[in-house]
């Protein structure tokens, strides 16, 4: 039984997809993106890619330029895209597959492919749905700010989802356990981490060690946690501190700044990719105390370039690397545990080196695109 795809943006599934390709698996792809946008995706037959973007393409291009901005209209347009999708490739299907489709995406599609006698395969890239929005619901309030919870008919939908598919597959420990605590039986759980192309990431430099350089990638947000890294570096007391900063700000954040003594802090805004391996190897830590998200690969490209990383266990860390060797763990909203981590690199400058040299040797063992790939086939092959 070959495989089909139904991913309503793009996500990691077309780097799948390629690995399912290659293994003469994969039957088609389904997208929400529009055919012209996916000409970049080499290694997969043009000829199994398909496309639905007539609702999908305006959502995104509404976000991307700040048009019609209403919560409602928001929620009720993302329903749709969902449906309509859904829809489309539950009309598509006509023979017993393998369907593995992105959450949110195949209420319809999955029952009709059982009906059908194939599998379903439910996708998930984050924590279980409820426990990612009432962990965030928290999170924002804690800083005093309105989260906008996902719709309760969007996380309905999910959860129906996760109850009727055969099998969830997640990308790290930090979104199993997510569903663990909710209830989702163990057996339906499969965990396969992401891979990464960190070929491009290689060490370019040692850090200035007159100064301590603290570097941060990704977007400045209150779901990466990105307030507690910075309360921690004000507080490092060290004269010849660094914080660069290479990401877009959220707003939330930006008007929470104006609390914070920003000297040292060196905000970049958006780097190239090509420029990123040189502040990765020119910095001595990576921070990402994330509060929630699936597996943050930017750590495996600190790694990649001797850069050690201090990270929380909801980034999916435990996946990418090891307490205390290739750099330290610190739960959720603790500035003070970042602090003392920033601490003991500057109290024993051996132990950092020690650590980049390990992360370093870490890269050699973490798996790219094509592990991926092979344990998602080993996965299959079980069905």
């Amino acid at each position: 039984m070959r495989v089909t795809q139904a991913c309503i943006g793009r996500f990691h599934h077309f780097h799948l997809a390629r690995q399912l390709e290659n293994f003469g698996l994969l039957d088609r792809i389904y997208s929400g993106y529009p055919k012209f946008k996916l000409k970049d995706e080499k290694g997969i037959s043009s000829s199994r890619i398909h496309t639905f973007p007539w609702l999908h393409a305006p959502y995104m291009a509404k976000n991307k330029f700040s048009l019609l901005n209403y919560e409602a209209l928001d929620d009720a347009w993302r329903l749709a895209d969902q449906l309509t999708f859904d829809s489309y490739v539950a009309k598509k299907l006509k023979n017993p597959t393998i369907l593995i489709a992105l959450s949110g995406s195949a209420v319809k599609s999955g029952n009709i492919n059982q009906n059908l006698g194939g599998r379903w395969i439910c996708d998930r890239g984050s924590s279980h749905i409820e426990f990612q929005n009432s962990l965030l619901e928290e999170e924002y309030s804690l800083w005093g700010i309105k989260y906008r919870s996902n719709s309760p008919k969007i996380m309905e939908r999910e959860c129906i989802e996760y109850e009727l598919s055969d099998f969830i597959t997640v990308p790290s420990k930090f979104v199993y356990d997510s569903f663990i605590q909710k209830g989702v039986p163990e057996s339906k759980l499969v965990k396969i981490p992401y891979g990464a192309n960190l070929a491009r990431f290689s060490k370019k430099s040692e850090p200035d060690e007159n100064e301590f350089s603290v570097l941060w990638v990704g977007n400045v947000s209150i779901r990466k946690g990105f307030l507690y890294a910075l309360d921690a570096f004000q507080k490092l007391k060290f004269k010849n501190k660094r914080f660069t900063v290479i990401g877009n700000i959220e707003e939330n954040v930006k008007s929470k700044l104006k609390s914070y003594n920003l000297t040292n802090v060196y905000f970049k805004g958006t780097v190239s990719n090509e420029l990123l391996a040189d502040y990765y190897s020119s910095h001595h830590v990576f921070v990402l105390p994330s509060i929630e998200e699936g597996l943050a690969m930017v750590q495996g490209e600190a790694l990649a370039c001797g850069c050690p990383v201090i990270a929380t266990a909801n980034t999916g860390s435990e996946d990418l690397f090891d307490d205390g060797h290739e750099g330290f763990r610190v739960p959720i909203r603790d500035s003070t545990a970042i602090l003392n981590s920033f601490e003991k690199m500057l109290d024993t400058p051996e132990i950092r080196k020690e650590m980049s040299n390990k992360a370093l040797e870490k890269v050699k063992v973490l798996g790219g695109w094509d592990t991926y790939g092979a344990q998602y086939k080993q996965f299959l092959s079980k069905l």
